[in-house]
């Protein structure tokens, strides 16, 4: 895990629990802010009268009724948490680093923290224009200056470095075996080798922007590992894209013609045209037999297919796109390329794809 993934995510979990207990102090004490007679009369129905005391067991109700539901969301998400794949191996990983810092500082008889001083000094130094460098590539589109977290930045820069050439000299294997799922992907358009170490299968919606971001990240992915991966299409129209339905198929008819993957890419370039008509536009600049492709996409006969690959991607956990499954293991959303190359190195490091996916296929 990267050291910024790690500051995201303490900082999030941070607020979260800040934000609950803030929450748990008002339904704590509800009379707090209410008046100081509790027989005192705070509101009246003609003749009726409601009493400080008469709102408090109202809102007391209400409030125990708040505090049971915060419990419970609190306690799923730390359930759904403890069982987070990339949670498990983050809090490992820690240890791993835990164990490595601790271990070569006690052999200098130093702390960890001057241990570290000590090591992040000299050559072995990161100097502030390779910080500078590293804040330019990552800062996105943040307010924060270089300046402003430039000590921080360093530490953690030394610190990472130093973990580095600690584990040229203790190398460290993570043998926790990741979550998988079997995704029934035979039959589905495919791209790469056929015996690719590594399946990436991608339940996708073809009018979902995020589905179209990925493209360039999947086009590196393929630049990056050759045959060593193999991409596999399943479809997952979402029922508030009015045309996904529509494009599902048409794509399923390009694929009679053996233009699936160059269809694909051409409804994405242009999501704004996936009417019928632009469908049919599209084969025919792709030189297909239109009459053809015309009568598949007006019987509407792979309908019953793709409602098949909806289903299959519930039964999976899927409830949006793009969403993949890298032998079996599970990566939701338009996410970066440095997370597709975790996962597919790790399995490539461990030998895990042509074992592990078979069951999947």
């Amino acid at each position: 895990m990267s050291k910024r993934n790690c500051a995201e995510t303490v900082r999030r979990s941070a607020c979260a629990v800040g934000a609950f207990a803030v929450v748990c102090l008002m339904l704590v004490a509800p009379h707090a802010w209410g008046a100081d007679d509790p027989n005192a009369v705070v509101a009246t129905v003609g003749d009726h009268k409601i009493s400080e005391k008469d709102l408090d067991a109202k809102l007391k109700v209400q409030l125990d009724q708040m505090r049971a539901k915060l419990e419970q969301q609190v306690n799923q998400m730390i359930e759904t948490k403890s069982k987070n794949d990339d949670f498990r191996r983050q809090t490992l990983e820690t240890m791993t680093d835990e164990y490595l810092l601790e271990s070569a500082a006690k052999k200098d008889n130093l702390s960890v923290d001057d241990y570290v001083k000590k090591e992040s000094s000299g050559k072995n130094g990161v100097t502030d224009d390779a910080a500078k460098k590293f804040f330019d590539q990552n800062k996105g589109n943040s307010p924060v200056q270089f300046n402003q977290i430039k000590p921080q930045l360093l530490t953690m820069m030394n610190k990472q470095a130093l973990l580095e050439r600690l584990r040229k000299q203790e190398p460290v294997k993570i043998l926790l075996e990741p979550t998988r799922v079997a995704v029934n992907s035979g039959g589905h358009p495919t791209m790469g080798a056929k015996d690719a170490p590594v399946t990436i299968v991608e339940f996708t919606d073809l009018q979902c922007p995020y589905c179209k971001a990925t493209e360039a990240t999947l086009k590196q992915l393929r630049d990056k590992y050759g045959d060593k991966i193999r991409i596999v299409h399943m479809d997952y129209p979402l029922p508030f894209h009015a045309h996904a339905m529509d494009a599902a198929n048409a794509a399923r008819c390009a694929n009679e013609q053996d233009k699936f993957w160059q269809y694909r890419e051409s409804l994405f370039a242009n999501q704004s045209k996936l009417a019928p008509a632009d469908l049919k536009a599209a084969a025919k600049s792709l030189g297909m037999n239109t009459a053809k492709f015309d009568a598949c996409f007006d019987s509407g006969k792979y309908t019953a297919q793709i409602k098949a690959d909806q289903a299959a991607g519930e039964k999976v956990g899927v409830d949006g796109t793009p969403a993949f499954f890298i032998d079996g293991r599970q990566l939701t959303g338009a996410q970066p390329l440095p997370k597709f190359q975790e996962l597919i190195d790790d399995e490539l490091a461990n030998g895990n794809g042509s074992t592990k996916q078979a069951s999947a296929r």
